[in-house]
């Protein structure tokens, strides 16, 4: 490759950069949006949160009907959640797929679209929202959860904080944040070609990403699945455990965290 080559490379670089950033960043804005709008509750997210902060409150206590049209409302709502949550976190795999794919591209390889990368992170997120949904479902049903989406259950809200909690400090946990900390060494281990390949990679790391941070997601049932303040908390404190330095210590200590947390709420309940 001549010198008179190298400004157009990295032209092109530079400009399929910006498109997956910017891609990234539409995404994000539609997603939060979408939440913000209410997510086809029929009231904005912001009146969503105000409800279900006020117990007295006596709609928010009115069972939702479910039927297979609100199954399907509540799968998109948790789905674009999800999205709007765990996207800031996964953006630096993302820029870095998209990054690697170009070099395999320069040595002639077979180029693969960084959308096909993101799909799996996108089949992976839409998985765990089904599962999400038919707990909300069963939540709702033994009446710990009420149709505002927030916990009606002192003993469920402690157990979940505990159950949580627990989890930040197990062994899987921590396996499965190095991956999410580390996009280089993901890559290194486990590039595969293809469109195929670039598919099963997000897949592989989209579930190390849910595997991370399921149990953080459910606390969700705890403080309202709509309410603006669990949903912006948790989308930052999983952005900050993933990519600042002592993130795996944040982890661990607001897991200990949590179980105090939980355990106080669980001595209050039995006393």
């Amino acid at each position: 490759m001549s010198a008179t080559d190298t400004p157009t490379l990295e032209a092109v670089m530079r400009h399929d950069r910006l498109v997956v950033v910017s891609g990234l960043i539409l995404v994000a804005v539609i997603s939060w949006a979408y939440l913000l709008t209410g997510a086809g509750m029929g009231m904005t997210a912001f009146e969503m949160t105000d409800m279900s902060m006020s117990a007295m409150d006596s709609a928010a206590m009115q069972p939702a009907v479910w039927n297979a049209s609100y199954a399907v409302l509540m799968f998109f709502m948790w789905w674009v959640m999800m999205v709007a949550m765990m996207l800031p976190s996964a953006s630096p795999m993302v820029l870095l797929f998209a990054l690697v794919n170009r070099r395999q591209r320069e040595q002639g390889n077979p180029f693969v679209s960084t959308s096909v990368f993101a799909a799996g992170y996108l089949i992976a997120w839409g998985a765990f929202s089904a599962v999400a949904t038919g707990l909300q479902w069963g939540f709702e049903q033994i009446g710990v959860l009420s149709s505002m989406m927030v916990s009606t259950s002192a003993l469920f809200g402690g157990l979940m904080l505990v159950i949580t909690g627990a989890y930040q400090l197990t062994p899987l946990k921590h396996a499965c944040l190095r991956h999410c900390r580390s996009p280089m060494q993901f890559v290194s281990r486990h590039w595969r070609a293809g469109t195929g390949g670039a598919l099963r990679m997000g897949l592989r790391h989209g579930g190390y990403c849910l595997a991370c941070c399921w149990f953080l997601m459910g606390l969700l049932f705890v403080g309202g699945v709509m309410n603006l303040y669990w949903i912006a908390g948790l989308a930052l404190f999983v952005l900050l455990e993933k990519t600042i330095p002592v993130g795996h210590w944040l982890g661990s200590l607001t897991g200990v965290g949590l179980i105090l947390w939980g355990g106080w709420m669980l001595y209050s309940r039995l006393v």
